[in-house]
């Protein structure tokens, strides 16, 4: 009833999934999982951005006619089937018999299977998808369960559905009104609704606030290393004071005295700014290698950071330069 009204009375609403699933062991000859069997429809590959990897998805036709067929998740066809080829046999849920049609892929964001044991990690992964109606018809609307003893019994008539809006713009508002009809359907707070979009968008403010705090503290860094750069330069200018009144005297002019502190300048701020972007290469290797975390290094980024550091050095070394080329010939070769 819930989905009949959102489709009737909230405009935009392109596409309806609905889910519903019966958590219970998932039978091969000898072999078990517990697992998750999940009744959906036909387009469930294409709305859920999943890839069917060998084999097929079930048609509407076999949904209309609730035919016992079934997908099984690669990780699930793993644990059933270690050594043979899934498509083609059977596998029993209860005293249910499915016969397995294809393999799709895992969810993206279940690893469904150990980097070296090729073993579930977690057991979300292990799925089989039948078609909704056959689900209804062979496990009811109350799904009863006995296991170790204990006794569960749930009547659900869907446990997710996803919706989809035709046009972008429209998601925000069509979910508040989605959600207002939940609310007026439901006494009890028995459901819960996420937005992706909406999870974007609070992802990409969070991201901007990252930005902008380590956008300062790279600030205070490139201020704190140029003030370091000048006084270096500063000490040197005097430490060279003779040198710059000879160099003065035998004709050099002002504008030698600046290129020269200034080429010194970047090549130390440049000297830096290598070191600093080989560690900016290397560190996101290593978390990649050792973390299993995936880095990715956009080209342009290495690039802006060398820049970066070498303007900041000839910026700071302005001043001490000026100040060098200044200096009256005559006292700087007096100066001891």
């Amino acid at each position: 009833s819930d989905i009949t009204q959102i489709q009737a009375t909230i405009p935009g609403v392109d596409v309806t999934v609905p889910t519903r699933e019966v958590r219970d062991f998932i039978w091969h000859q000898q072999q078990s999982v517990d697992g998750k069997t999940e009744g959906t429809v036909s387009w469930f590959p294409e709305m859920r951005n999943r890839t069917v990897t060998r084999g097929r998805f079930f048609t509407t036709v076999e949904v209309d006619s609730r035919d016992t067929v079934c997908v099984l998740t690669e990780s699930l066809a793993r644990r059933l089937f270690p050594l043979g080829e899934p498509v083609g046999k059977t596998v029993r849920v209860n005293r249910s018999y499915f016969r397995v049609i294809g393999l799709i892929e895992d969810e993206r964001g279940l690893s469904g299977s150990g980097p070296d044991t090729g073993e579930a990690d977690s057991n979300e992964g292990l799925v089989m998808l039948i078609p909704i109606t056959t689900l209804n018809e062979h496990f009811g609307e109350t799904i009863v369960k006995f296991r170790s003893g204990s006794f569960e019994a749930v009547k659900v008539a869907f446990h997710e559905v996803t919706i989809f809006i035709n046009d972008p713009n429209k998601v925000m508002a069509a979910a508040d009104a989605i959600r207002h009809v939940l609310e007026l359907n439901h006494e009890d707070k028995d459901w819960s609704m996420t937005v992706p979009l909406d999870l974007l968008q609070r992802a990409e403010r969070t991201k901007q606030i990252f930005n902008i705090v380590l956008g300062s503290i790279a600030a205070i860094s490139l201020i704190v290393g140029g003030i370091g750069i000048m006084n270096i330069m500063l000490a040197t200018v005097t430490e060279r004071t003779r040198e710059i009144g000879i160099r003065r005297a035998l004709g050099a002019k002002q504008k030698d005295i600046v290129s020269q502190f200034l080429i010194e300048t970047i090549l130390l701020s440049g000297a830096g700014g290598l070191i600093g972007v080989a560690l900016g290469l290397a560190i996101p290797v290593i978390i990649t290698q050792f973390a299993d975390m995936l880095t990715i290094i956009r080209v342009w980024a290495p690039t802006l950071a060398f820049t970066i550091s070498v303007m900041t050095g000839v910026l700071f070394g302005i001043y001490p330069a000026i100040k060098a080329a200044k200096m009256n010939p005559v006292d700087a070769l007096r100066h001891e």
